[in-house]
Formats: C-alpha cells, structure tokens, sequence
C-alpha cells in the first residue's frame, strides 16, 4: 500500500502549521479536516494542476 503525501497548511484559527495527508485519488475534492492543534473545522480545497499536483487551499469553516 503506498503511503499519502503529506502537506503542510496553516490553521485558520490559530495560526498553527500542521501536517495533513493529501489523497489525491479521488481527483479534486472538498472536505473538512479538524485542526490539531485548537479543534476547529478547517475547509480544505484539493486541486490538481496541469501536471496532476495536488494543490491545497484552506479556509475557515463558514468562510467563502
């Protein structure tokens, strides 16, 4: 079984960077992810560029 990349991100509630696992399998995704560090429900945004790189965006839970 192969292992998940792993990315880092920045919480948007408390500014804390964490380590999440990216499965870009599924192609391009939303879900939400709890924060390590404070709990709070963080947005992440995956999607894949040109050449199949996952690229994350993440926002706080009730942001646009």
């Amino acid at each position: 079984m192969a292992s998940l990349p792993a990315e880092d991100i920045v919480c948007p509630y408390c500014g804390e960077t964490i380590t999440v696992f990216v499965d870009d399998s599924a192609g391009e995704q939303s879900y939400i992810e709890d924060c390590q560090v404070c709990c709070r429900p963080i947005q992440i945004r995956l999607r894949l560029d040109r050449d199949g790189t996952p690229q994350l965006s993440v926002s706080a839970e009730n942001e646009a």
